[in-house]
């Protein structure tokens, strides 16, 4: 045998191994049921993926296969903003996920519109101090910014692929909501650039969605202002003053007293309803309840401190395979511990127009009762593009009713409004948010006649 043949020998072994361990990881990682769980047909998986073995960091994960053809359908993963939410708090147990806990803190009923009916959907937990993700090099928790949690899902990505090999060679799609407009296309954008090098782990990357999404500061900022203003929540004069006295672009530094003097007032104006959801109700009383309150396909405005009591209990962890000793914290659904966020460029917009020039298949998408990153705020900063508009805006229809309403630009990027959901909008408008997904997947038009069902 001559060097290049043992060489080969040696490197299908090791190839062998690591796919052993690969599938025992995976195996270790089967979550049987969750504490209060309905039953369920499909499987779900909890742990640990490793994203700097020096340093001692790892991300967490959960995972649920597709309720059918899982062995077709792609893989999704889903990543929340803040930056410091976590994607399990929000993402699975609020949203998207296939349950939702009950006022009880101790019981899960079923989501009726989980996207697990068209994807498998991964949820990533990111950067290292989220919610049981976590490093054993303290410092770790003051150098996160976005490059390094790009970096750091790339690496999650590779590693969590060794132990689910099937779907190495599955299309994927990578979505999320708020600052994931940030997380999500640099996530992207590194899967690009390792797909060109040699040797590496091919993905398979189809598209991104992101969800009343940071993506440009000025046009977020300018938006967020005139959507209070129009929905009468800020004063008229109020969101001229802004405008006049405030220097909003990227490269402004210091504003006069003037502008300061305007948001403040803005703050004073906005009084004491949730500005992700202006009009929704609050939580009133976010005491737990001796039995679970009637199930809603809207969410509880309390469903934080449901979640919470719900993801602190010894027995769901210990079910989940979140290692709590190593978090040297009480979990929450946004990170107390991420006190400093290092770099976050002021505009996104390039990456997606690089996405387009790929192919890639780009959405948008709105809840329009967001006053945090509302409708405006992202029309303003598509409008910056300067695309071509090739599907006018028009509305789109689910159930016989308005969903919202859709653009389509050249290039292959739609935008759609969610009508009736704030910033969370699979909490709000589980119904739409499952159509727009299944089209997004498939590659479709929303549909523009009240007759598609």
């Amino acid at each position: 045998m001559d060097k290049s043949e043992f060489k080969a020998k040696e490197m299908n072994m090791m190839k062998n191994l690591d796919e052993e361990e690969g599938l025992l990881m995976k195996e270790k990682d089967r979550i049987w049921k969750l504490p209060g769980q309905p039953k369920v047909r499909f499987s779900q998986y909890g742990g640990y993926v490793s994203v700097d073995e020096e340093a001692g960091r790892a991300f967490f994960y959960y995972f649920v296969q597709a309720q059918r053809n899982k062995d077709s359908l792609p893989l999704l993963i889903w990543l929340n903003g803040g930056p410091g939410c976590s994607s399990l708090a929000y993402g699975a147990m609020q949203e998207l996920g296939p349950f939702r806990v009950n006022s009880d803190g101790k019981t899960l009923f079923k989501n009726r519109y989980p996207w697990n009916y068209f994807a498998n959907v991964l949820f990533v937990e990111s950067p290292a101090g989220v919610g049981f993700s976590y490093s054993n090099t303290s410092s770790d928790y003051n150098t996160n910014g976005d490059k390094k949690t790009a970096a750091d899902n790339y690496a999650f990505l590779v590693n969590w692929l060794k132990r689910f090999p099937e779907y190495k060679s599955r299309d994927l799609y990578i979505t999320g909501e708020s600052y994931a407009g940030h997380y999500v296309p640099q996530f992207a954008h590194t899967i690009l650039q390792h797909n060109t090098l040699p040797n590496n782990t091919f993905i398979n990357l189809k598209g991104i969605m992101i969800g009343n999404a940071v993506i440009n500061d000025e046009t977020d900022t300018r938006g967020m202002y005139e959507f209070l203003g129009s929905h009468a929540i800020i004063s008229d004069s109020t969101v001229k003053a802004i405008e006049k006295f405030c220097d909003l672009s990227p490269n402004a530094t210091e504003q006069g007293k003037e502008c300061n003097a305007a948001i403040d007032e803005a703050g004073e104006d906005v009084g004491n309803i949730d500005i992700y959801n202006i009009y929704g109700p609050l939580c009133m009383n976010p005491n737990l309840t001796a039995t679970p309150k009637p199930n809603s396909i809207i969410i509880d405005p309390c469903s934080d401190y449901y979640v919470s009591a719900y993801l602190n209990r010894d027995d769901v962890q210990k079910a989940l395979h979140a290692n709590v000793t190593k978090l040297k914290y009480e979990w929450s659904p946004c990170s107390d511990v991420i006190t400093k966020w290092n770099d976050s460029p002021s505009t996104i917009l390039p990456l997606l127009q690089e996405f387009l020039n790929h192919g890639l298949r780009v959405w948008i998408f709105s809840g329009d009762v967001d006053g945090r990153v509302p409708v405006t705020s992202t029309l303003y900063s598509i409008n910056n593009m300067n695309l071509e508009v090739t599907t006018p805006w028009h509305p789109w229809f689910f159930n016989g009713e308005v969903g919202g309403y859709t653009q389509v630009y050249k290039g292959n990027l739609t935008f759609a409004t969610v009508r009736g959901a704030g910033h969370q909008v699979p909490s709000f408008q589980p119904a739409r948010a499952l159509s727009l997904i299944k089209h997004f997947l498939d590659g479709t038009s929303l549909p523009n006649t009240k007759r598609y069902y």
